[in-house]
């Protein structure tokens, strides 16, 4: 295979991996329990999306 004839720069390198950063989760607040959620998903407290039952979470009493 062929080799590069030269060393590539560490700048042109950081360059090249500026996009590969961690970013954090889009976290919002539910707007009818207002726990902290991912965004586009259905809460995992309350268990609605958009308004709507969308998930059947188990309350407190069913689970003993």
């Amino acid at each position: 295979m062929p080799l590069p004839k030269r060393k590539y720069p560490k700048a042109r390198q950081g360059k090249r991996r500026s996009h590969h950063q961690v970013q954090l989760p889009h976290v919002v607040d539910c707007p009818r329990c207002h726990s902290p959620r991912l965004a586009h998903t259905a809460c995992g407290i309350c268990g609605t999306y958009r308004g709507r039952e969308a998930v059947a979470v188990p309350s407190q009493d069913e689970e003993e």
